[in-house]
């Protein structure tokens, strides 16, 4: 069985946590891939350099100067600040990008009319993914090889384009791709113990959710913003194969203590 972590820019940005997470990902045993944000980093530079950041609905509009800033920072500072760390704890990394070897390309997101507000947006240099465009091939050589692949944000679109997807994104079509060769769990890791009921209480984490309860969620504005993508992601890894998806604390991913997403009804309150 293969893991799938992913982690999300406020861990990256926060060396505290990284670090304990960096050691904790490098004791996890058997084969494992990583893939890290990096947007609260890049939303910074983004206002040291003059230019104010635009998220909609948990993605990043990346124009051509953003598309330069997010390259820098994910396939650059926090890539190879990521691989040197687990590097110091024993875990033999190499750091990625989609545009190496070819093995993430992606397609650039057209206009996309929400459904939330009937506003049409164009997000620029986003990418988009589809699973057929995931080389698993090449990451399980990496694996057989000892090696634990690293991944940024950052694709390509084939054409000499880069392009910026959302890293839940990223995580979620790695653990699909590999799903078709071998058993596959996803580990979405942040700042938080999983879902929460309110936000801002710890207590409140939400155990279970299956996809009935995450449009109730929704509906509720109790699931916004960044935790979107990361559910909508999810739900969409469980539908491709990938055997379970959680979502949990950086600093405690050897517990139980997390939210699992299930594919058929449970009883749950919130």
């Amino acid at each position: 069985m293969i893991q799938v972590f992913k982690i999300g820019g406020n861990v990256v940005d926060n060396p505290e946590k990284l670090e304990k997470f960096a050691e904790d990902f490098a004791a996890v045993q058997g084969p494992k891939v990583l893939v890290h944000g990096g947007g609260a980093i890049a939303s910074l530079m983004q206002k040291k350099l003059g230019s104010e950041p635009v998220m909609i609905e948990g993605r990043r509009v990346t124009d051509a100067g953003t598309l330069k800033i997010v390259t820098m920072v994910y396939a650059g500072w926090c890539n190879k600040t990521i691989v040197a760390l687990l590097q110091k704890y024993g875990c033999n990394a190499i750091g990625l990008s989609g545009a190496d070897a070819g093995v993430i390309k992606a397609v650039k997101r057209p206009p996309v009319r929400l459904a939330s507000t009937g506003e049409t947006v164009d997000y620029g240099y986003v990418g988009d993914l589809k699973t057929e465009n995931i080389d698993s091939g090449f990451i399980l050589s990496l694996i057989r090889m000892g090696l634990t692949p690293v991944f940024c944000a950052i694709t390509c679109d084939g054409n000499g384009c880069l392009l910026n997807t959302n890293a839940d994104t990223v995580a979620s079509g790695i653990a699909v791709s590999l799903a078709s060769e071998t058993d596959t769990d996803l580990i979405y890791c942040f700042e938080k113990d999983g879902v929460l009921a309110d936000r801002n209480d710890d207590s409140t984490l939400i155990e279970r959710i299956d996809p009935a309860c995450f449009e109730k969620l929704k509906e509720r504005k109790i699931v916004a913003d960044g935790m979107l993508p990361k559910l909508e992601n999810a739900f969409r890894a469980i539908r491709c194969g990938v055997g379970r998806v959680v979502i949990k604390n950086s600093d405690n991913i050897g517990n139980g203590r997390q939210t699992t997403l299930c594919a058929g009804p449970e009883s749950l309150t919130f």
